[in-house]
């Protein structure tokens, strides 16, 4: 098993335009102005990132892709700066040094945190962040993607497209029951499906989940797993998750799963491969 996993040659132009993403990347067709180049399979590409904070290394040369429509679990123990790694790619964080590109062209590095978003960055944090005052689905129609000016807004009426786009999220995070309810008066793990919702209503090409699965049941768990598997291949995701039953019911018995300590890889590979590796086994799992 390679220590890192494998790095394609990607042309990666000298000075690369920033580009915007309007729905999600495709794939297996031409990509025109607008989209994200995944035509080597590749929706993200860190290369060699380092991060310090008052000489600590947060993240130590840090090499990583994530293939397009792909689903990859990111584990490792405190502090192996897998927080930091979501922070340079969503631009909260500027790496001392290395790349970190969207596809083929999109330099992260150059971008701010709004112009990432709008790219077709989506993430998550631990805790959901929902509008508690307002029902379910306003909380959906809120988050759509759409011109945010005021004057837009306030001419703003839902299109049947819209309208439809709203159900078929609700359905999809099983929350149709509580549409008009307020998103306050949810259970945890509904407002953690009614966040990654709203994400899904700006049509992300990559997602980004810090421990999804944090504070819920069981069931919960096993719900928002089921979730997520069934949202493969319609964007890319990284989870960075610590409970290993939630990561073998998303990452099955071939998916990748790739571990983390000191601000670099440690492992990759599936999840059974990664569990007898022995410096995973040492470093984090234990025996």
């Amino acid at each position: 098993m390679n220590e890192n996993p494998m790095v394609p040659d990607l042309d990666l132009p000298e000075d690369p335009a920033v580009h915007s993403l309007s729905g999600v990347a495709s794939m297996g067709r031409a990509v025109v102005p607008g989209e994200i180049d995944v035509s080597h399979g590749t929706i993200l590409y860190l290369e060699d990132v380092t991060v310090s904070f008052d000489g600590f290394r947060a993240l130590n040369a840090l090499t990583l892709t994530i293939d397009a429509g792909e689903l990859r679990c990111i584990i490792g123990p405190n502090g192996a700066g897998k927080t930091t790694m979501m922070d340079v790619i969503t631009g909260k964080t500027e790496p001392d040094s290395g790349k970190v590109f969207l596809g083929q062209s999109i330099d992260l590095t150059r971008m701010n945190e709004p112009s990432i978003a709008r790219a077709g960055i989506g993430r998550k944090f631990q805790k959901p962040t929902v509008f508690e005052q307002h029902p379910v689905w306003e909380n959906l129609e809120l988050a759509m993607k759409t011109d945010k000016g005021w004057f837009a807004s306030l001419r703003a009426r839902l299109d049947r497209e819209a309208q439809a786009r709203i159900e078929e999220t609700l359905a999809l995070i099983g929350l149709e029951s509580e549409a008009r309810r307020s998103a306050g008066e949810l259970s945890h793990g509904q407002k953690q499906r009614l966040e990654i919702g709203m994400l899904l209503m700006q049509q992300p090409a990559l997602l980004l989940l810090d421990e999804p699965a944090a504070g819920m049941t069981d069931d919960e768990t096993m719900q928002l797993a089921e979730l997520l598997n069934h949202l493969r291949g319609t964007c890319s995701m990284m989870v960075v998750e610590h409970d290993m039953e939630f990561v073998a019911a998303l990452s099955g018995a071939t998916g990748k799963v790739t571990v983390m300590a000191e601000g670099r890889v440690l492992a990759h590979g599936t999840l059974d491969e990664v569990k007898k590796d022995e410096t995973v086994i040492e470093s984090y799992l234990g025996r």
